[in-house]
């Protein structure tokens, strides 16, 4: 059973895939190339059908249903997207189901009260940048194996198999997605994926650190390469007075991958990051308070001395390309 579960949610997100590349739908519903994309032409995006398939065929073996408060918000949240995907819907719309499903966690966890308002804006937040990091071959995917692969370690280590393997289920299943959407990616997860990835890693997050598995932090250091260039590109983009609507390319990532790096030495530079980001979390959990304290302290440090670095990075590239332009 340990191994089943994680064996099964890959395998059915890996067989879901092959059916949707090969059916009218899964063609049908394809991500156009806009202001915002690094690809330059259509490619389906229903692989979060193949996602949530595969997750709750994993979870189709153990008993995590009573866990109202993540699962009916998922799938409710699903639905939302995948309808997104394929017709559109109003911003609002979206948003007032972030909340929804958002309010359900921190009311279903039993959240305290000086907590509930930030916990209801965490889980709001990692819903929504999930899906603004989803713009590059194998980012997305990849940042589902190794941060639910965090979860899994630090559940497991905690003692709570069914918790673990909850948490193995979604990044097995994020592994069968990877194998079509590394680069050259032949489908992306769409909203119907990254959405609902984003949150789970709220709820799950939220579930763990509420049952006494991991400190508050732990969440937000296993997923801070997602969270912090969101965060970081959201409030430079405010600075700049720039319209947070608009589709944009500015997020480090995407930076990355027009400064040469390309889809695939951009994912694996980030894989290799939060692979880092993950562990040390595990290791952190063990501390003192001091110690997690100077653990913070030092990665943002070190997401501060990277971002400066990618920001001089960039304005060199724009002056250089500018110059050539000129010439």
């Amino acid at each position: 059973m340990i191994f089943f579960v994680p064996l099964l949610a890959a395998v059915i997100a890996f067989c879901v895939i092959l059916f949707l590349l090969s059916s009218r739908f899964g063609q049908k519903v394809q991500d156009i190339p806009n202001e915002r994309s690094l690809h330059d032409k259509p490619i389906p995006r229903t692989g979060g059908i193949a996602l949530m398939t595969g997750v709750m065929a994993g979870w189709s073996l153990l008993s995590p249903f009573w866990v109202w408060w993540i699962v009916l918000p998922l799938f409710g949240l699903f639905a939302l997207s995948l309808l997104d995907d394929v017709r559109g819907l109003p911003v609002r719309l979206r948003l007032a189901g972030h909340f929804a499903a958002a309010l359900a966690v921190a009311a279903g966890a039993g959240v305290s009260w000086p907590w509930f308002v930030p916990v209801l804006l965490y889980v709001a937040w990692m819903t929504n940048l999930y899906n603004f990091m989803d713009g590059s071959d194998g980012l997305a995917g990849g940042m589902a194996l190794f941060g639910f692969g965090s979860y899994g370690a630090a559940a497991w280590l905690a003692g709570d198999a069914e918790f673990a393997l909850m948490s193995l289920a979604v990044a097995a299943a994020a592994a069968g997605f990877l194998v079509f959407n590394f680069h050259p990616a032949r489908i992306f997860m769409g909203d119907s994926g990254s959405i609902p990835l984003g949150f789970l890693a709220a709820a799950l997050g939220v579930s763990g650190w509420q049952t006494g598995y991991w400190p508050f932090w732990f969440p937000l250091l296993a997923f801070s390469p997602f969270a912090v260039d969101a965060t970081f590109t959201l409030f430079r983009r405010a600075w700049c007075g720039e319209r947070l609507s608009q589709a944009h390319r500015s997020h480090y990532y995407q930076r990355l991958v027009q400064m040469g790096w390309g889809h695939r030495n951009t994912a694996l530079a980030e894989y290799a990051l939060m692979l880092l980001a993950g562990i040390s979390a595990l290791w952190g959990i063990g501390l003192g308070i001091r110690g997690q304290a100077v653990l913070l302290l030092c990665w943002g440090a070190a997401y501060l001395g990277l971002a400066g670095l990618l920001g001089r990075s960039w304005e060199s590239y724009r002056t250089g390309e500018g110059k050539a332009d000129v010439a």
